[in-house]
């Protein structure tokens, strides 16, 4: 896995807003309604599309050269840049929403106590499995 990407992106201006491709990357799709969200949006949906590329184990391609990528007249071309060891740190360090069910009168003392539920079930599964760290 390469630590960091640049691809192209085709910024498609029309009357209603900005749509946002990549030639290289076809899932990686967007829009936005103006220049400024655009390149917002532009990184984190090539951010994503590359992350998921990679735990998919797809073939992220090598860019196509700038001077290959030809545009329409109310078209651009911006390069989009991103660092994968920060996206793959942000992706992996998301909280997981879990649905547990415990008995009734087992919650009653818990919330009594103020226990934290989340803090507690991570402390028990780092503990039930051997992890010494923090991830």
């Amino acid at each position: 896995m390469k630590e960091s990407y640049e691809f192209i992106a085709i910024f498609d201006y029309e009357d209603d807003g900005i749509n946002i491709y990549f030639p290289d990357i076809e899932e990686a799709i967007s829009c936005a309604k103006d220049t400024k969200e655009a390149l917002k949006n532009a990184k984190e949906v090539l951010e994503l599309t590359l992350y998921n590329r990679e735990e998919d184990k797809i073939k992220i391609p090598e860019p196509t050269p700038l001077e290959k990528i030809k545009c329409k007249e109310n078209e651009k071309t911006v390069a989009i840049s991103v660092w994968m060891p920060l996206v793959r740190n942000e992706m992996e360090e998301q909280s997981v929403k879990k649905t547990l069910t415990i008995p009734c009168w087992l919650n009653k003392l818990a919330e009594e106590q103020n226990i934290n539920f989340s803090k507690l079930l991570q402390s028990a599964l780092k503990e039930y499995l051997k992890i010494k760290r923090v991830l």
